[in-house]
Parts: C-alpha cells; sequence; structure tokens
C-alpha cells in the first residue's frame, strides 16, 4: 500500500506492507486524514516513533462485522489491553500496555489501510462530511477539558494558542462561560477567529497577571505553560493540552506559592464529538487551510507547520 512513513525521516512510499487485522479487530481503507500538533512533534523526535504516523482520519471499512462492513468511521486512538491495573480501575485511556495509533506502537492514518479494534470504532451519521469526521478526535479531546473541570459562566478562561486544537476548544468552551478569551502571538489568526465568533488577544496586548480563573494552555510549546502560569490568578487552574518534543523547565515554585491546580488533559469521548459536529454546534470547515494527496505528504507537513496555516488534510484514497 501506499504510505507516509517516518524513520528519521518522513517520506512516501509506494509498497509498504498492507497490515494484516488481529483477532477483534477491524480494517478499514482511509478516505483522508488531518496534520495535527502531535503529528509534527513525531517528526521532532516525540516518543521516538517510527512508522506511519496519523491519528485523525475517516474511513470505511473493509473488514470486520457484517454490521460494520462498507460503514463510514472514525477510530479512538488507544488500544488497550483491559487486564492491567489501570484497565481495571476504568482508567483504559492510560492501560499500562496500550498502543496508540501513530503515536506509539502501532501505524497510523498516513496510509491507505490502518487497523483498530472493533470497540475503538464509531460509525459516522450520514449528515457528517468527510471534512467534519476528520476533526472528530481532536474535537474529543477539546471536549475532555469539560469531563475534568466544572466551568462556571462567571469564570474569566483564556485559551492559550489560536491553532488547531486552541481554535477547537474555545468553540466547545464558549456556550459555557460568559467570559472567554483567545490569545496569541501574532494577528494572522485573526479573520478566523472573527469568523468563529471568538475574540482574540495578542500576548503583548495589555493582560492584567493573573487576570483568569482558568487557562487552557494549546500553544504546542513550552513557552505556553510560563505564559499560562502568568495570567492565572492565585488558586486558580491551568489545564494543559499541549504535546511537544524536548523537555520544559517552567518554574514550578509559582505554582507552589500561587496554589495552582494543574491538569494534564488527553483524549477524550468521541460519542460528543460527533454530537456536537451533527448538532453544528461547532464549526469546523473555516479552519481547513489546504489539502493534498498522499504522495505530496511531505509538503503538506511542512504547510502544516507553518504558523499561518490552520488545519491540513490529506487525501489517502485514490
Amino acid at each position: 500500500m501506499r504510505a507516509l512513513i517516518f524513520d528519521g525521516e518522513l517520506r512516501f512510499v509506494e509498497n509498504y506492507p498492507d497490515p494484516q487485522p488481529g483477532d477483534g479487530e477491524v480494517l478499514i481503507k482511509v478516505i483522508q486524514a488531518g496534520i495535527c500538533s502531535t503529528d509534527l512533534e513525531i517528526v521532532r523526535g516525540y516518543l521516538q516513533f517510527k512508522g506511519i504516523p496519523g491519528h485523525e482520519f475517516v474511513g470505511t471499512v473493509v473488514e470486520g462485522p457484517n454490521e460494520l462492513k462498507a460503514k463510514r468511521v472514525v477510530g479512538e486512538i488507544n488500544c488497550v489491553c483491559h487486564e492491567c491495573d489501570m484497565c481495571r480501575a476504568g482508567l483504559a485511556s492510560h492501560c499500562r500496555n496500550r498502543t496508540v495509533l501513530g503515536i506509539a506502537g502501532r501505524n497510523g492514518a498516513f496510509a491507505e489501510y490502518l487497523t483498530l479494534p472493533r470497540e475503538n470504532v464509531h460509525v459516522l451519521p450520514p449528515e457528517l462530511t468527510d471534512d467534519q469526521a476528520v476533526f472528530v478526535e481532536p474535537l474529543a479531546a477539546a471536549v475532555r477539558t469539560l469531563c475534568q473541570y466544572p466551568f462556571k459562566s462567571i469564570e474569566r478562561v483564556a485559551v492559550l494558542g489560536p491553532g488547531r486544537l486552541g481554535l477547537l476548544v474555545a468553540q466547545v468552551l464558549r456556550p459555557h462561560v460568559s467570559q472567554l478569551t483567545l490569545i496569541g502571538r501574532s494577528s494572522s489568526k485573526a479573520p478566523l477567529c472573527k469568523a468563529l465568533g471568538i475574540p482574540l488577544a495578542l500576548n503583548d496586548s495589555p493582560l492584567e497577571k493573573g487576570m483568569f480563573d482558568v487557562v487552557v494552555e494549546c500553544t504546542g510549546n513550552a513557552d505556553g505553560f510560563a505564559l499560562a502560569q502568568n495570567l492565572v490568578r492565585p488558586a486558580g487552574t491551568i489545564i494543559l493540552k499541549s504535546t511537544y518534543a524536548g523537555e520544559s523547565g517552567p518554574n514550578l515554585a509559582l505554582t507552589v506559592i500561587n496554589e495552582i491546580r494543574i491538569i494534564g488533559s488527553r483524549c477524550g469521548p468521541f460519542d460528543r464529538a460527533i454530537d456536537c459536529l451533527a448538532a453544528d454546534k461547532v464549526r469546523v470547515e473555516p479552519m481547513i487551510s489546504g489539502r493534498y494527496g498522499l504522495p505530496d505528504g511531505v509538503e503538506a507537513f511542512v504547510q502544516a507547520a507553518r504558523s499561518q496555516n490552520t488545519k491540513i488534510l490529506i487525501k489517502v484514497s485514490r
């Protein structure tokens, strides 16, 4: 099959071996996939992943149970054992033996075919377009913030980073809080934020120190945590969404002195994300900056890394 592989260098190949589904797995033909910040970090060395990256996708089941065959689907990325202590405790997304689609121990979506456990697969309603479907996985991660923190309408909330994830988080939180500000480094995303109805402030704007009750950090870089510490009030909450290669050196003394609560936040509920998209509660089409075929996947990554672009899609099926 055709695929984008990363083995220290990202490249397109024509003859990568087709995946073979194991017990309880389905084989999915990928229609299209999206490039996210984690994919960009993988090609910079994040998690030392080698293989086929990509985990935001929509596809069609070609092998599996009869009720799934030919169905258009998306898939949860954590593939778990159901036997370890974390699984038994109801924390399967933190399974000690998990593989993660296109991120850890399992080839991903920038290829013509992929495999996933049957339990990971969600059939899409017909009204969802392929473009919307690619956003189910990152939107689920945005919805996760609502599962982890009881936002109050009177709270002042900042989302750091008007990128792929930050724009989704801001849209998800907007109905739940009355004072929401999206904060970015430049005004390049201002037209997009305006189209989505989200107020944008710049890092160098006169933002008062400690002015926010909750700060959701989606910058994708090590500087984001320091900015979040500066903006959150004493005894406030920082929700961390960024993953990136390398290490950061935050001043944790400020966290202790100001008694800041820190919440790490990762994957979320696919069913709620699908419902949000089906009900048009979240708009994703304006976030699409470009489309590339799989053979041009390396160039697609170059474009996805440019700050003026938001979501780059890779069309996989011929």
